[in-house]
C-alpha cells in the first residue's frame, strides 16, 4: 500500500467544502468528510487505477459528490501526493495556483 501525504491547501479545500455542505443540511459535511476518507483508501491500493488528466497528475472522481482528488504518483517512495480536492465545476488550473509542496503525510 501507499502511502498518502495531503498538501495543507487540499485539508483546507476538503474543510471549506464540508463547513459548505453542513450549512445546507446537518450531518451532510461529515457524510462528504467520510466519503473523501473512502476514495483516499481506494487511492491508497490502487493509485494507478485514475489516469493522467494533464502532465503527470491524475484525478479521481468522487462517486457521491461533485469532486475530484488530484494527485500525483510517486513510485520510488510509494507515495501518493494529493494537491487538490475541488468541485468539477471548478477551473482545475487552480489547483496549480499557490499549492505548496509541504504538507503532513496522513489522512483526513
Amino acid at each position: 500500500m501507499y502511502l498518502i501525504l495531503i498538501l495543507p491547501l487540499a485539508k483546507q479545500d476538503v474543510k471549506e467544502a464540508a463547513l459548505w455542505y453542513e450549512s445546507k443540511q446537518i450531518g451532510l459535511g461529515k457524510r462528504f468528510t467520510l466519503h473523501v476518507r473512502q476514495k483516499l483508501n481506494v487511492l491508497r491500493k490502487n493509485p494507478l487505477l485514475f489516469v493522467n488528466r494533464y502532465d503527470e497528475t491524475r484525478t479521481a472522481v468522487f462517486d457521491v459528490f461533485p469532486f475530484m482528488a488530484h494527485y500525483n504518483v510517486d513510485e520510488h517512495r510509494k507515495l501518493i501526493i494529493i494537491s487538490a480536492i475541488l468541485h468539477t465545476s471548478r477551473n482545475p488550473d487552480i489547483w496549480k495556483t499557490g499549492r505548496d509542496l509541504e504538507g503532513d503525510a496522513d489522512s483526513l
